[in-house]
């Protein structure tokens, strides 16, 4: 489980002056470019996932070795952080290809679930997962109710879900891992609606180049991907059926 929030670019705007029809048009252009970006990646980290599942070997390599499970989600933890933090000290090929790669990464981590969930509860569970993150993007991006004051909250309570998290890792108590689960939906949900308008502020930043246009529209995709993984895995801890 990893969520993060982009760095403000630290350089020096120009003040814009522009209509608001036109701040509208740049802002749609950009989410556009963040959707299809977070679209292709979740395409890939599903299709990495599926072809993990169904090699043997593969399957051996990755969920019959702790080592190697854990060192994957540690690689992908820092993947995650050093995107983040150093997004546009990167070359736009550099984030397009660690976003790339992370998300081929994840799809190695998540084949586990292929082995542990029915196909049909894994699909069901995207789809719903599809469309209440359609909704809640939506409302975040058409809202003109200031979603700020959700940030500090929202924080503070992944802090607390993944110290829990981890506490049960070793505890194993079902009553807080049904609590988790529950939490984890409602802050992803609320995640989703904050970050995407928050995210509409980067439409501005490349706006006279297309390299740090690039970046953004990528940093972008890999925030909203995070909330679309984390909401999806956290809804099917409570709506998956085993094997």
């Amino acid at each position: 489980m990893e969520e993060f929030v982009p760095e403000q670019h630290e350089e020096a705007q120009p003040v814009l002056h522009i209509s608001a029809e036109e701040a509208a048009r740049i802002q749609g252009t950009f989410m556009q470019q963040v959707y299809g970006w977070m679209a292709g990646a979740l395409a890939l980290t599903g299709g990495v996932a599926m072809l993990v599942s169904s090699v043997p070997e593969l399957v051996e390599v990755v969920a019959g070795n702790r080592l190697v499970f854990f060192g994957l989600l540690l690689l992908e933890m820092f993947v995650v952080g050093y995107i983040s933090s150093r997004a546009f000290d990167m070359s736009a090929s550099s984030i397009t290809g660690a976003f790339i790669a992370y998300s081929a990464l994840n799809g190695i981590t998540l084949s586990v679930i292929f082995l542990v969930f029915t196909a049909d509860s894994l699909a069901s569970t995207f789809f719903v997962t599809g469309g209440t993150f359609a909704v809640m993007s939506l409302y975040g991006y058409f809202t003109r109710t200031n979603l700020a004051h959700w940030g500090n909250v929202l924080m503070m309570g992944l802090v607390g879900l993944v110290i829990a998290s981890v506490v049960n890792m070793f505890w194993l108590n079902s009553v807080l891992y049904t609590i988790t689960s529950f939490i984890g939906v409602i802050l992803f949900v609320a995640l989703t609606a904050y970050d995407t308008q928050k995210l509409k502020a980067l439409a501005f930043v490349g706006l006279e180049d297309e390299a740090t246009d690039r970046k953004a529209a990528v940093l972008g995709a890999l925030t909203l991907y995070l909330d679309f993984i984390n909401l999806f895995l956290f809804l099917l801890r409570i709506f998956g059926r085993r094997r």
